[in-house]
């Protein structure tokens, strides 16, 4: 059974995403799937710790990058995005290699930081699996028709990924781009659409890569949609606008500091959970600014079971972002430097690749019964030449607020993202 998959995709389905699949057999994404047969890597739990907190490190800042002074909605999703950025990782060399490390917060070398990256990945959805909730992640390799790969990274990409390299026409651009839009928009069950924009793909493409994550899944005790009302929330601008507004007095996972509150509130069977973080009135922006890993690592930690009187308000929006600079004012800068990017791990025969683009499509919508989410990253590589017990806790969410959705067991972040607007 592919890695990622959950158990309930069709026949049709499973021949669009053969990228997940062990067998390699025929499909009708395009093309004909190259990949060699290698066991999982076996990852230690020291492994698996460092790779989670790497991966939310990394989305920490990419969220500061994208999100500091921005002032309307924002998600991105740190697994997404640094799974496969990880998945080019083993074919890059010298500088590009340290500088994609050091943005990705890892000492591993790029071999164990995929297999932990995979594992991890892996073990997050084969949980909610067994929680049968839906959760789906895929990691897809596209490759020019005829162009050969070294078997080094074909064997990196199997056995940390469980992914082969799917055959494709580039000199067929928009075709190209077509199938592959096509190709992760089933795989997020049609809510991230044309990933890779017109012109992204070009005669000059040797390699996409894509990363795409569907999560559906329901609160472990609803909120009574006759508790929501509209509510005011006051927005960035100063300005206040009345929204649909969810309330429960519940238990939940609760901490506070002296500008900020913390609640967590479980999926079912408490494997995921949606962490809401609210700053202190006024203190957005400066909050939000002065966040980092460890700090939201601290908050989440420190959170124990309380009884809370909880105000949200319910919330969808979309995202679509190019990464490129903000990867580029992280450190990440050689591999998109056509005179000196090195992925010489990648070609079997000589020739100089960089990274064109980086782009990531991103959805949320929270209501009364849970949240859908999805997100798709994409990246084309192209030749070129180089507490004690206590009352009620009162959390009211009538102001801008920042929202994880967590793996509980791991602490790795799925999605990461600000409200300043609920009404999208």
């Amino acid at each position: 059974m592919p890695r990622k998959q959950i158990a309930a995709i069709t026949a049709a389905s499973l021949a669009a995403l053969t990228a997940c699949s062990s067998s390699g057999s025929s499909s009708s994404a395009g093309g004909s799937l190259v990949r060699v047969n290698a066991a999982r890597a076996t990852v230690g739990q020291a492994d698996l710790s460092a790779a989670s907190a790497g991966v939310n490190a990394f989305g920490v800042d990419v969220f500061h990058s994208v999100a500091d002074g921005d002032e309307g909605n924002v998600m991105i999703s740190p697994t997404s995005l640094a799974t496969v950025l990880t998945m080019l990782l083993p074919g890059a060399k010298g500088q590009t290699e340290a500088q994609m490390a050091k943005a990705l917060h890892t000492t591993m070398t790029a071999d164990q930081f995929a297999d932990a990256l995979g594992a991890l990945d892996s073990a997050t959805v084969q949980r909610e699996l067994a929680d049968k909730a839906e959760l789906q992640q895929y990691d897809t390799v596209w490759t020019q028709k005829g162009y050969d790969i070294q078997p080094s990274y074909l064997q990196t990409l199997a056995s940390a990924f469980d992914a082969g390299v799917r055959e494709t026409d580039f000199t067929n651009s928009e075709s190209a781009r077509q199938t592959i839009n096509k190709t992760v928009e089933d795989q997020t069950n049609g809510l991230i659409k044309d990933l890779f924009g017109p012109g992204s793909i070009s005669p000059a493409t040797r390699l996409a890569l894509t990363d795409s994550l569907y999560l559906k899944a329901k609160w472990a005790d609803a909120f009574a949609k006759s508790a929501t009302s509209d509510k005011p929330f006051h927005l960035t601008n100063g300005s206040t606008a009345n929204v649909p507004t969810m309330g429960k007095e519940h238990s939940f996972a609760y901490a506070h500091g002296a500008d900020w509150q913390y609640a967590e509130l479980p999926y079912q069977q408490d494997h995921l959970a949606m962490g809401i973080l609210l700053p202190a009135s006024g203190s957005f922006d400066t909050f939000r600014k002065s966040l980092t890993g460890d700090s939201l690592a601290t908050m989440t930690a420190s959170a124990t079971p309380s009884p809370v009187d909880l105000e949200l308000p319910k919330f969808t929006f979309d995202t679509s972002r190019d990464l490129k600079s903000p990867l580029e004012s992280l450190g990440m800068q050689t591999v998109f430097d056509p005179n000196s990017a090195d992925l010489s791990g990648v070609p079997a025969k000589p020739e100089s690749l960089f990274v064109g683009a980086v782009v990531q499509k991103t959805h949320v919508a929270v209501d009364e019964d849970g949240t859908t989410a999805a997100a798709a990253s994409g990246v084309t590589v192209v030749a070129g030449a180089a507490p004690q017990q206590s009352p009620p806790a009162e959390m009211h969410v009538d102001r801008p607020f920042l929202f994880l959705i967590r793996d509980t067991v791991t602490g790795q972040i799925l999605f990461l993202g600000q409200v300043s607007d609920p009404r999208g």
